[in-house]
């Protein structure tokens, strides 16, 4: 059936797809909403498509892909390495820990500028959010490659 490990593994990257799909989906509905008229019927379509993808897909996968990576980070320290807790000060863990303080900081960002939004005090351009939409896949090539190459070892 499995080891917890591949348990743990296997939940943790379906979280991340999820969290994945709406960080790189929200920019891209800021982009859209950006196009409609304060105040109308599609503004509030947007309002609410906004609030629905933070609050019930990004948040909660954001949540369990985190506390799943932080236990096998755990489980790796404890049951899997022989050096203990000593392979979080490797180049590459270093590299996916960066990326995970990113993705952090960039989901914070999206929430926040979702309040704008709702505010009707949006600041920024069309132009900010169709170039910054494909940060989030950046940064998960980034990790991903030094995940699976533990680049540095």
């Amino acid at each position: 059936m499995g080891s917890a490990y591949d348990w743990l593994r296997g939940l943790h990257i379906i979280f991340v797809i999820a969290w994945m799909a709406g960080l790189m989906m929200l920019p891209r509905i800021y982009v859209y909403h950006m196009q409609t008229e304060p105040g109308s019927k599609m503004d509030q379509v947007f309002k609410d498509a906004e609030r629905r993808l933070l609050r019930i897909v990004m948040t909660p996968s954001m949540i369990g892909a985190f506390l799943l990576g932080c236990t096998l980070i755990w489980y790796n320290a404890t049951y899997v390495r022989g050096d203990g807790w000593r392979f979080l000060l490797e180049p590459w863990m270093v590299v996916k820990l960066a990326g995970v303080v990113f993705l952090l900081y960039w989901h914070g960002f999206l929430a926040a500028a979702r309040k704008t939004f709702e505010a009707g005090a949006n600041t920024r351009t069309e132009k900010f959010w169709r170039m910054t939409n494909e940060l989030p896949f950046l940064a998960a090539i980034v990790m991903v490659l030094a995940v699976t190459t533990e680049f540095g070892r």
